[in-house]
């Protein structure tokens, strides 16, 4: 078997309510989507969002990273779960020098998930089976046969955010992630939504940047008596190596998210001790291999780490993270999969989204275990190209 063809999209997927934090506020995503064809007839699907405040990366770089791809290094066939790792580590994207090493992980993503969508098809083997036979995942991998998602709530006004803290507690939600530096008050915010879930939900927040660090320990001590699990990402990435001195002011635990997309990322991180905790995204880690790589060297250091998500993923992502939440051990909180409350334009026949309390099942097909609809695809496609592969 080897990779005879690649199809790319650049599709804008249209949100049902506009998403609003620190760094960002969208009602849209543009993605790039990937169509893996093999030899044999196999067709394999992958998607990564690219984002310039996380990567450096905008829709129009990772188009162009993957106009310029190098096919030659995808030509070699496989015929077994190795050989098909083997040919995706060969995975490589330019970067300009005054990147970061993260430039390109979306593209990276959406290549790697679709070649191995199409190459675990071919090997009837899930990918999740796949991932437990990754050297990179050995002594991390779990079987499970379900999982549970962690509540969301982002920036909205008051009467929202109120209705939603109240359906989460209503379906059994046991985590939520709450979204700070939007608000003047955020310690009203994380009051009223303590008050509605009451003492037994973990609660996270996330600050998206929005602070600088000398400020940091501060916000924090007026928020902390909430009973805070950790904050995500409090400062520019620019100013991540002061974490370490924050880290001695404030007693809740600092998780990266901005500032850790790749392994120089994390090794920066673990050598001058700027968190307690990675937050691991497919798209912006560049794939399944490479994440996994970063939750081993999380586990090797001491640190947590957990699932995230970017927003607006469609089904071919959340599968993909539903693969690897049900596979990969000791994540201490799993977030997406909100696709029917949030995407207008799923692109695959299985509905993705939780259920009561979060929980959400394995996916047993071979591949990703979905179906993506090409006229779906075709409808939100702002452009396309084929890459032959010789």
């Amino acid at each position: 078997m080897r990779v005879s063809e690649l199809t790319v999209f650049h599709v804008r997927i249209p949100l049902k309510r506009r998403v609003r934090h620190a760094s960002h506020d969208r009602k849209q995503n543009d993605a790039v989507v990937v169509r893996c064809r093999l030899d044999n007839g196999a067709i394999g699907w992958g998607e990564g969002l690219p984002r310039a405040y996380v990567t450096g990366e905008t829709i129009d770089t990772a188009w162009q990273h993957l106009t310029e791809l190098d096919t030659t290094a995808l030509a070699g066939r496989f015929e077994d779960a190795e050989g098909l790792a083997a040919l995706v580590r060969e995975i490589q994207l330019p970067r300009p020098s005054e990147q970061r090493d993260c430039f390109g992980n979306a593209a990276r993503c959406a290549l790697e998930l679709a070649i191995l969508d199409a190459g675990c098809l071919s090997l009837n083997s899930t990918l999740s089976e796949f991932m437990r036979g990754l050297p990179e995942s050995a002594g991390l991998t779990q079987r499970v046969e379900h999982v549970h998602y962690s509540a969301a709530i982002t920036a909205s006004r008051m009467l929202k955010v109120r209705i939603r803290a109240w359906l989460y507690r209503y379906y059994g939600f046991r985590q939520c992630k709450v979204k700070v530096g939007v608000r003047k008050n955020d310690a009203r915010l994380l009051r009223i939504v303590r008050r509605i879930f009451g003492p037994k939900v973990a609660l996270r927040i996330d600050a998206n940047e929005a602070w600088h660090a000398e400020e940091v320990a501060d916000k924090l001590s007026r928020l902390e008596k909430q009973g805070i699990d950790s904050v995500e990402q409090p400062v520019p990435h620019a100013e991540v190596r002061k974490l370490a001195q924050v880290r001695t002011q404030t007693p809740v635990p600092i998780m990266l998210d901005e500032s850790l997309c790749s392994s120089s990322d994390a090794d920066l991180a673990i050598e001058l001790g700027l968190c307690d905790a990675f937050n691991l995204r497919l798209s912006k880690c560049g794939g399944v291999i490479p994440t996994i790589e970063l939750a081993q060297r999380a586990r090797g250091a001491g640190l947590s780490y957990q699932l995230g998500c970017q927003v607006g993923e469609t089904g071919i992502l959340s599968a993909a993270g539903r693969h690897f939440a049900t596979t990969i051990a000791g994540l201490t909180a799993v977030e997406g999969s909100f696709d029917r409350f949030l995407v207008r334009e799923p692109l695959t026949v299985e509905d993705l989204t939780f259920g009561k309390a979060g929980r959400a099942e394995a996916l047993t097909g071979p591949g990703l275990g979905i179906t993506v609809q090409q006229r779906a695809v075709d409808r939100v496609t702002q452009r396309q190209m084929t890459l032959k592969v010789d």
